[in-house]
């Protein structure tokens, strides 16, 4: 094997085609909610709310047992929504911060704890070009990803020293559920707003995850890397 790879948010879009990107050299540990239907020797599933501390802090022990390390986390697991900020309600906002953000959190804690008595590793977290271009409709989904940004930016330098990289990718409109429910002149808004005004596919984000985390990626860390190109 090549390395062990977790990813959070495995039983469907991009967390789904990841995992089955990786599993040919590598061992993936995936987990959501819901099942997985992906039956591969080298995938693991678990199923868990990654919000919940307990079950975050076990899966990842567990990890740790059987495997013995984890090279690569991949803090995928997300929600979107759309609505004005003055019809917003605090559930949404909670529930919104607390997959896009907490989860990340909680993940990187437990699998920086790993990390860093192995002395190296690397994470990879997912924020959106909704952080950057200021969408109306997305502020709450927006500002979550804006703190993964920020998260990003901090925990890499708290986590260099132990050799671990932390960088995320900006992930530009990809066609998952995650954007069934956005209306499609607010996809056409945003599109235009990229220099690249097309659609972000899957091998656009693996191409990139495998430049993160190839070892001689050593010196990137704490970078935002926006696809589709946003200023």
């Amino acid at each position: 094997m090549n390395k062990n790879i977790l990813i959070t948010g495995t039983s469907r879009g991009i967390g789904k085609a990841l995992s089955i990107g990786f599993l040919e050299t590598n061992k993936v540990f995936g987990c959501s909610r819901s099942d997985s239907d992906i039956e591969h020797k080298n995938y693991k599933h678990f199923c868990i709310d990654v919000c919940d501390e307990n079950k975050v802090i076990d899966m990842v022990r567990g990890i740790k047992r059987e495997s013995g390390k984890i090279d690569v986390l991949i803090n995928n697991a997300g929600a979107a929504s759309m609505n004005h900020l003055l019809t917003t309600n605090l559930n949404s906002v909670n529930e919104l911060f607390n997959v896009n953000f907490m989860s990340a959190f909680l993940f990187t804690r437990e699998v920086g704890k790993i990390m860093s008595r192995q002395k190296y590793g690397k994470i990879v977290n997912f924020s959106s070009v909704a952080a950057a271009l200021n969408l109306e409709g997305e502020a709450i989904y927006a500002a979550a990803k804006a703190a993964i940004e920020n998260f990003t930016r901090t925990s890499a330098k708290e986590l260099g020293k132990f050799n671990i990289n932390v960088n995320a990718i900006g992930i530009s409109p990809t066609m998952t559920n995650l954007i069934k429910a956005v209306p499609k002149n607010k996809i056409d808004e945003l599109l235009e707003k990229q220099t690249i005004k097309n659609f972000c596919e899957f091998d656009d984000i693996k191409n990139t995850i495998d430049f993160l985390i190839d070892d001689k990626s050593k010196m990137v860390t704490g970078q935002i890397i926006y696809l589709g190109g946003v200023w």
